[in-house]
């Protein structure tokens, strides 16, 4: 059974992704066009979705859902087929579609929702149709509560040819229905009409129809001031560092290898502390699996961010193919499990590490691991309060079988050939036996210090375009702003990049050889960042509340950032590698 719903999932798939290619469905003059529920929730809470059905409201006598593929469950769609009969092409003046008579327990359930501003979602030919359930009205003098549903929906369908161009559905020509008053009596027609019009737009560009919706918030604006300012402040910022890292690092290599007497040696050292660590700059770090672990991973998911961004820039997401950049991550983060296993082993053999089957399995596992706490937590609660949300045991099933037979694999299969093709470790300067004595650190070369300072600067480069990623994550708009977002993602690169070979350098020349980990934590700090502003945006930048909201949002938001941590750390971490060899090359050593 579950292969059986594995190839549905997959010919779901197929079909959507074939549709897409050859121009979408062609109707005749009067066949039938499905209409689907989809989904409802409260306005405010993105995320806190559910079925159309659980509402009180008109439904066929056999409930029939649709196919969906692995993107569309991972947002949370669950459509099923309406009882609207709808034809291409022919108008319906008012039609009734039932006549509900809800009991106390429906009426309550109709009234909360109205008063959450509860939003439904149909699916029309693969556009989405959005509405409110209905309006509520506040009176002071008196105070009056009144609350109102809307039964009747009116669908305005734009065709060009046979061809279904764009659709929108208008809940508020008729008088609604009072339903705080008179419960007893209650009584709910529902009621739809359809009206066609044609339209010059063609089918290839129906998707700037879809992008111009007003029912949620306008979409991502391009923000050419602050995108200008962002980038002008951070090459700013870069220049400024490069030339004092130059400066200063071109005196010292010039003092470092003139041929002076014994007196003028010691003198320098003494003052440019750095020559002196080259006995212990390249002793091998603690914890040396772990740290090719986080390697592995911050390679992995910045390969991934580069793929998605640029198929995102390419516009192979189609709007109307609801979840494909959702599929496209899954699938992506699969295929480039072996890139994780290959970093991480190939280094840890560089390291001299000798068990190489757990630094595989940790690797495979650093942020499966978490990611399947912080899952499981989220989907548990979204199960609870039979919310969309909660992914059906089949996605999950489906979900772990591309992990086991894909992922996991693949993740192995990289980290076998690391392993052969790795090389041993072969730095510009011997290593001594005995450790040398790390000095008392001034303040600003303490780690949280340089954490404080690697982890805001690559954050501030980064966050204005933050408030528009969250504002699409967590909010209702709609990103299309890919090439700006490439553009803020090699700043942040760049950034990171610089501050941390600034960072190392000052470091080595306060006599701490410790760079290893502190580079990586140093730049990884910019989630913890991150994680701050995910908690001012979410109390005093949106409306969202409620348990299942909360919990999603944390605990999704935790996971982008220990993204961030990752990725940030293995930027800072090879970017001080190679400025370490590179310094340390240079050098005449007697």
């Amino acid at each position: 059974m579950e292969v059986s719903t594995m190839s549905r999932i997959g010919l779901a798939i197929f079909v959507s992704w074939l549709v897409a290619c050859v121009g979408g469905k062609s109707y005749k003059a009067g066949e039938s066009v499905t209409l689907f529920v989809n989904k409802v929730g409260p306005f405010f809470n993105p995320q806190e979705t559910y079925p159309y059905y659980s509402l009180p409201v008109c439904r066929p006598s056999q409930i029939v859902f649709r196919e969906l593929n692995l993107g569309q469950l991972l947002i949370g769609d669950r459509m099923a087929v309406s009882p609207y009969s709808i034809k291409f092409g022919e108008t319906a003046d008012k039609t009734e579609l039932c006549t509900l008579k809800p009991t106390l327990e429906d009426v309550q359930r109709l009234q909360s929702a109205v008063e959450d501003l509860y939003y439904f979602e149909f699916v029309l030919d693969d556009i989405r149709l959005r509405g409110f359930l209905g309006r509520m009205e506040e009176h002071m003098f008196p105070h009056r509560h009144i609350l109102y549903f809307w039964p009747h929906h009116h669908f305005t369908i734009q065709k060009n040819g046979d061809k279904i161009i764009y659709a929108t559905v208008n809940t508020t020509l008729n008088k609604p229905v009072r339903i705080d008053e008179n419960l007893d009596s209650l009584s709910i027609p529902f009621t739809y009409s359809v009206e066609w019009q044609d339209t010059k737009v063609e089918y290839e560009n129906r998707d700037e129809l879809a992008k111009r919706a007003k029912f949620f918030r306008d979409n991502v604006q391009v923000h050419w001031l602050s995108v200008f300012n962002s980038v002008l402040l951070t090459f700013m910022l870069m220049g400024f560092l490069a030339v004092i890292l130059m400066r200063v690092l071109s005196r010292d290599m010039a003092r470092y290898t003139n041929e002076a007497d014994a007196a003028g040696e010691e003198e320098d050292m003494e003052d440019f502390g750095w020559k002196v660590l080259h006995g212990d700059v390249f002793r091998f770090p603690s914890h040396k699996s772990i740290l090719c672990a986080v390697l592995g991973c911050g390679t992995q998911f910045l390969t991934l961010a580069i793929g998605i961004i640029i198929m995102a820039c390419l516009d192979l997401f189609n709007i109307h193919n609801h979840g494909s950049m959702a599929t496209a991550g899954v699938l992506v983060y699969a295929l480039t499990c072996c890139i994780a296993g290959y970093v991480s082993s190939r280094f840890f053999r560089a390291l001299d590490g000798q068990r190489w089957a757990w630094n595989i399995v940790l690797t495979s596992s650093l942020f499966t691991a978490p990611f399947f706490v912080v899952w499981s937590i989220v989907n548990s609660v979204a199960w609870y309060n039979q919310s969309t949300q909660a992914l059906p045991f089949t996605t999950i099933f489906l979900l772990v079988l591309i992990w086991l037979f894909a992922g996991f694999p693949l993740t192995v299969l990289g980290g076998i050939t690391g392993r052969n093709h790795g090389d041993v470790f072969n730095p510009p300067c011997r290593t001594k036996n005995i450790p040398r004595e790390i000095p008392t650190l001034s303040l600003p070369h303490r780690l949280p210090v340089r954490m404080l300072i690697g982890g805001f600067l690559p954050f501030s480069s980064i966050s204005v375009e933050l408030y528009y990623i969250f504002a699409t994550m967590w909010g209702r708009q709609v990103y299309t702003l890919y090439g700006i977002l490439l553009l803020v993602f090699f700043i942040l690169v760049s950034m990171t990049i610089c501050l941390s070979i600034v960072q190392t350098y000052f470091q080595l020349r306060g006599g701490d050889y410790r760079w290893w980990w502190q580079s990586v934590f140093s730049a990884g700090s910019t989630g913890v960042f991150v994680f701050l502003y995910a908690v001012f945006y979410f109390f005093l930048r949106s409306q969202m509340s409620g348990t299942l909201q909360t919990v999603q949002f944390f605990g999704y938001a935790s996971l982008i950032c220990y993204v961030f941590f990752l990725t940030q750390g293995t930027i800072a971490f090879f970017s001080s590698l190679i400025f370490t060899r590179y310094i340390y090359s240079r050098l005449k050593m007697d």
